[in-house]
């Protein structure tokens, strides 16, 4: 069977409208650049400096790492119609991987035994949804429980008594290599100190994507690039997403199912594992319990924002690390995007009030919107309390704003039965 032939079977026989225009990579590098014009305008008129800092900026990257590849665990699954739930079980469980290979066989096991422990999670995931039918939902759920109670009695099981090691923490892990460019980055900072508009952004950004770089994150960025190639680019993606699409056509053409939706969940354990290794190793240097943080549940978003596609999953995963980066420099920085918060949500109201001519999600935008602005204008500084949500807070706004051009795969979260195509 021909690769071609399985595009023309599988388009035929699902028959789905006609999708809206993607954005290639001039769109979103225009979309880049106008974010980074904001950010700056938002700078030199709040004077919060950390907001473009390359300080922050380089912290951004570290936490949009583990968000990213939770995500491209996603893409995988989803793209053959496995909705998984569960990346937050799995990066658990890669967290407590790489923490116990980490420090008995050194770091780069400990990477390896973040993927495994992430595959063992995928397995059961792919047991229980592909083999025996369970409800996506339902299985999600229960290895999210199941990974967090595993790993816990894993880490008291053989990290008590160790040196530096306890219940609820691993000895410290050896860290792995990380690059700088020598005499770019010193370069740049002299260039970001001057705070000049726009061009010390420039600056910023790129100095923080040349200092002090993980080898993992490298790694992480080529995985970003080798899932478009072999989704997009290949007869297996091309096999894999129309299993995501239409089963049943697929498996009129001759495709084996049953085994790509169980390969494509076993990647995805493996992605979000490597995501739970990134925290415990480079981000830590140390395993510790409740380390993800979310982060699975807020890679889904992130996948969700980018429209099941690498390109716009990866611009997900880098504003919500900016944003959880953010948080961390205080109230008075979060206390900036107050002011961006507002005008957005008027430019928002207002479009909607007069272009789609929608009344009631323009006045609500509006209202919302200007409530807002009174908070900017009447505090200097958000309060800790609510500081620490400013990374959840923007993810349900992104989704929110964002949900109108979403095509999930066709058959995402179906279940399917072997033989249902004849």
């Amino acid at each position: 069977m021909s690769a071609a032939g399985l595009e023309v079977g599988t388009q035929t026989l699902t028959d789905r409208p006609t999708p809206r225009r993607r954005l290639g990579p001039r769109e979103w590098a225009v979309i880049g650049v106008g974010g980074l014009a904001l950010v700056s305008v938002l700078r030199v008129v709040t004077g919060a400096d950390d907001i473009a800092s390359s300080g922050a900026l380089a912290a951004a990257i570290g936490l949009a790492v583990p968000i990213g590849l939770a995500g491209l665990g996603g893409l995988w699954s989803e793209r053959a119609g496995v909705v998984n739930i569960g990346l937050e079980g799995m990066m658990i469980l890669g967290t407590w991987g790489a923490g116990f290979f980490g420090y008995h066989l050194g770091p780069w096991a400990g990477v390896l035994g973040a993927v495994l422990m992430g595959v063992l999670g995928g397995l059961i995931h792919a047991i229980a949804t592909v083999t025996f039918g369970v409800d996506h939902i339902v299985s999600g759920v229960a290895l999210n429980i199941v990974g967090l109670g595993v790993a816990k009695y894993l880490a008291a099981r053989f990290f008590t008594g160790l040196p530096g090691g306890g219940p609820t923490q691993s000895p410290p892990i050896k860290g792995l290599p990380a690059f700088t460019l020598p005499g770019v980055s010193d370069g740049l900072g002299t260039v970001e100190k001057k705070n000049w508009f726009f061009v010390s952004d420039v600056a910023a950004v790129l100095r923080a994507m040349c200092t002090n770089i993980s080898v993992l994150t490298i790694i992480a960025v080529l995985l970003f690039v080798g899932t478009w190639w072999v989704l997009w680019r290949s007869a297996f993606g091309l096999r894999l997403r129309s299993v995501g699409e239409s089963p049943v056509a697929a498996e009129t053409l001759g495709v084996n199912v049953l085994r790509y939706k169980f390969l494509a969940v076993l990647i995805s354990g493996g992605l979000a594992g490597l995501g739970g290794g990134f925290l415990a190793i480079v981000a830590a240097n140390i395993y510790r319990d409740g380390q993800t943080g979310g982060r699975g549940y807020i890679g889904l978003a992130a996948m969700i924002f980018g429209n099941w596609r690498p390109g716009g999953l990866l611009t997900g995963a880098a504003l919500f690390g900016y944003t959880d980066a953010v948080q961390l420099r205080g109230g008075a920085t979060v206390h900036a995007f107050l002011l961006l918060f507002a005008v957005l949500l008027i430019a928002v109201g207002v479009w909607q009030v007069v272009r789609n001519r929608r009344l009631v999600q323009g006045v609500l935008a509006l209202v919302v919107g200007g409530l807002v602005g009174w908070w900017y204008l009447a505090a200097d500084a958000v309060p800790a309390e609510l500081t620490g949500t400013t990374p959840y807070v923007t993810t349900l706004l992104v989704l929110a704003f964002a949900s109108q051009r979403l095509r999930m795969p066709m058959a995402d979260g179906q279940i399917y039965r072997k033989g249902e195509g004849h």
